[in-house]
């Protein structure tokens, strides 16, 4: 799969699939499950299925050409979900399928099916039901730009690393640290928040102090501690700005709301009791693990007093 692939790929198989919902709307076409599913949810999974393909392939071998592939394809595909999601026609045809013909499990389908056209805006007309696409395609984008960011801000970071501040990780890394910087003509290990790079150095290395420079990077990406122009900050005000209008639009209080709907959990409410009553229950072994995990480090260790990711800088620590 290249670049040039994605477009032409997302094309056809937007034209398959928006065919065949023009076929299973058609008045003439029953209201039958399995004929709907053999039709809509056949073109409608290989959408799917080389749409994730595609993401996947983009969020592990990023290039500027596939990023632009994909971005000039999202706009295309988010239409296309947004007005299946909201299409009158469709939402009618599902509801006027017989349901006591159906097996439990179809049944069970069904009824999500209907309560997805809902929260899909189905039910909304007019000025609200153009907004609530805008709003879709809107945090389409910035999702995408968000994880643009996460990525670029992974790729950026580097730290050339001395052979003494190693001890511990494995060869392997080692000297793999060592063909990258190698290859680009500097001294030292070349240390990336790459997983490949970043986790054997957390899991195995000795020096506490590269372990923080490197924690403090990674849980740092794409913040307002970093890069400016990788600071997902205004994007993340953005999402939760049109998750409250969208939540609004539906005529729900807020997007904690929305995203229950399809849950086993009531209320926001009863999510943060769930969460608080487990973290009471959970406190005690907690604490019992800290103690044990300080007694360990004092003794074999000898590091008193271990912290997440600051403290004495001892080679062993």
């Amino acid at each position: 799969m290249r670049p040039e692939h994605v477009v032409p790929a997302m094309e056809e198989l937007l034209a398959q699939a928006g065919a065949a919902l023009e076929k299973v709307t058609d008045p003439a076409f029953a209201a039958d499950w399995n004929a709907m599913s053999g039709t809509l949810d056949v073109a409608t999974e290989r959408l799917s299925r080389a749409r994730g393909v595609v993401g996947h392939l983009n969020a592990v071998a990023d290039t500027p050409e596939l990023r632009a592939a994909c971005n000039e394809a999202l706009p295309k595909v988010t239409e296309f979900w947004t007005r299946l999601g909201a299409d009158e026609r469709l939402y009618a045809k599902y509801k006027a399928i017989d349901a006591a013909a159906l097996t439990p499990e179809q049944r069970q389908a069904h009824k999500n099916a209907l309560r997805n056209f809902t929260l899909s805006g189905a039910e909304l007309e007019g000025a609200a039901k153009e907004r609530f696409a805008a709003i879709r395609e809107r945090q389409a984008e910035l999702s995408q730009k968000f994880s643009e960011n996460a990525l670029d801000s992974t790729d950026a970071y580097a730290y050339y690393a001395a052979e003494d501040e190693l001890d511990g990780v494995p060869a392997d890394v080692v000297l793999a640290a060592r063909a990258a910087a190698e290859a680009e003509g500097k001294p030292g290990h070349k240390l990336t928040l790459k997983m490949p790079s970043y986790l054997p150095v957390m899991q195995f290395g000795h020096n506490r102090t590269l372990r923080e420079r490197l924690y403090r990077a990674y849980v740092t990406r794409a913040s307002d501690r970093g890069d400016p122009k990788f600071d997902n900050t205004p994007l993340v005000r953005d999402i939760l700005s049109l998750r409250r209008e969208e939540a609004r639009l539906l005529g729900y209080d807020n997007f904690g709301e929305v995203s229950l709907v399809p849950k086993m959990a009531q209320s926001p409410k009863q999510v943060v009791q769930f969460l608080r009553d487990l973290a009471h229950r959970a406190r005690p072994y907690a604490l019992k693990d800290v103690e044990d995990m300080r007694a360990f480090a004092a003794e074999h260790l000898r590091i008193d007093g271990p912290q997440a990711g600051t403290g004495p800088t001892s080679p062993r620590s």
